[in-house]
């Protein structure tokens, strides 16, 4: 039974941890430097968040009348999937100032991470014995 490393390829194990560390690094580092605020909910106008509860809402109540219903599980799905993309289309994301060499260790660790796990997983040519 011959051992296999990295992606199926001979060896590479050691390449792939390092890179995988790297990048777990680099990442950690990048997203400490965001900060996520939310913004005002506005797709049909100021204040409409009521609207979007709407479909939900119905949906909700065909459930209760009817588990079965498809009208109304597809009302609830509806409605929650316009609730979560506004949630997501509001947020606003910042980056927070830093100086030039930490974002360059930041984006160095997570580009030199990425480039070493890909590396591990490229296969190698069979050694000649």
């Amino acid at each position: 039974m011959e051992i296999k490393g990295a992606g199926g390829t001979p060896g590479g194990v050691g390449l792939f941890l390092g890179g995988l560390a790297m990048m777990v690094a680099g990442g950690y580092l990048l997203l400490q430097q965001v900060q996520v605020h939310s913004g005002f909910w506005g797709w049909f106008g100021p204040n409409t968040f009521g609207l979007t509860l709407v479909p939900l809402l119905v949906g909700i109540g065909f459930l209760f009348f009817d588990g079965k219903s498809f009208v109304g599980w597809f009302l609830a799905g509806a409605g929650a999937l316009i609730i979560v993309a506004g949630i997501i289309a509001n947020l606003q994301i910042w980056f927070r100032p830093t100086s030039l060499y930490n974002t360059l260790m930041m984006l160095g660790l997570l580009a030199g991470g990425i480039g070493l796990v890909a590396r591990s997983l490229k296969s190698k040519p069979a050694e000649k014995e």
